[in-house]
């Protein structure tokens, strides 16, 4: 992995290398592709937070962030949460640690907003994501999010 990763806002001369990028076909049933992603946070306005992946000038991913929504508005007890909405790397760049990169920027954001806990939602399956978020600190919380599970990371203060 290289020392040059950084994540950029999305601009006008950035939003087309956005909109290129592609997962593994295998992957294409398990998360939305870019367009969605970039149509939901102008549609989400604040609460989303849309950032390019680049490797030195290289696009190599897509990764949003939501904060302070809530999950079930009519339930009593239900919390505000912050975490990763939507994780896109490109076919030709997984397995480099971009993914990880990504993940822990989104964690620093969350922290640097005040946070304490990062939640992730993601479609269960042999080929999904389960085994990444695991490795990065996540745990499962029993609770399901459409037809996606929930789980979350606490922060360590920072």
């Amino acid at each position: 992995m290289s020392t040059s990763l950084r994540l950029e806002p999305i601009t006008p001369a950035n939003v087309d290398a956005a909109l290129a990028l592609r997962v593994r076909p295998d992957q294409e049933g398990l998360v939305s592709p870019v367009v969605k992603s970039l149509a939901e946070a102008y549609a989400y306005g604040d609460t989303a937070w849309p950032r390019l992946l680049l490797d030195g000038e290289e696009p190599v991913g897509f990764v949003m962030a939501f904060f302070d929504i809530r999950f079930h508005p009519d339930q009593p007890g239900d919390r505000p949460r912050s975490g990763l909405w939507r994780l896109n790397i490109s076919a030709d760049a997984q397995t480099r640690g971009y993914g990880r990169f990504a993940v822990e920027q989104v964690c620093e954001e969350v922290r640097r907003r005040g946070g304490t806990r990062v939640t992730v939602t993601f479609v269960p399956g042999d080929h999904g994501p389960a085994g990444f978020y695991e490795r990065l600190g996540f745990r499962l919380t029993g609770e399901l999010s459409g037809d996606q599970v929930v789980a979350e990371r606490e922060l360590a203060a920072g």
